[in-house]
């Protein structure tokens, strides 16, 4: 039995495109990890990404799965 981790010359995995939800939770991260604690809070910017993200989850849940 062999304990060898895969190559790292091996095959691939194929690229998956990111939805929209993962996008934009991407963005929602990025925008609370950016924040200080000294630094007023965006809440615009925090409620439109959550409106967007709210907007994709629908989107995403809405298209087939091939």
């Amino acid at each position: 039995m062999s304990t060898t981790s895969p190559s790292a010359s091996g095959p691939e995995a194929p690229e998956v495109e990111a939805s929209g939800a993962d996008r934009t939770n991407a963005a929602i991260r990025n925008l609370v990890d950016a924040q200080t604690t000294d630094g007023a809070w965006p809440s615009e910017e925090y409620e439109l990404l959550l409106v967007e993200w709210a907007a994709a989850m629908r989107d995403d849940a809405a298209e087939p799965v091939s």
